[in-house]
């Protein structure tokens, strides 16, 4: 049974966030030959300001158009 834990920063819709799993299920299916309803995907989403790259938060980051 595939567990695939992500982790994103908040901002994506629920259509998004469907999509990325069911295309997540779908990969881990055609690579290993999981059966897809034995593929469990987990999504987690952090706070922009609780997640950090290069020691700047992400809505810092964001703010100044880095990222």
């Amino acid at each position: 049974m595939p567990l695939v834990q992500i982790t994103l920063a908040k901002g994506r819709t629920p259509e998004q966030l469907a999509a990325l799993g069911e295309a997540v299920t779908a990969a881990v299916h055609e690579s290993i030959g999981a059966p897809t309803e034995n593929v469990r995907v987990v999504v987690s989403e952090c706070e922009p300001d609780l997640w950090f790259v290069g020691g700047e938060s992400l809505s810092a980051l964001r703010a100044s158009g880095k990222r």
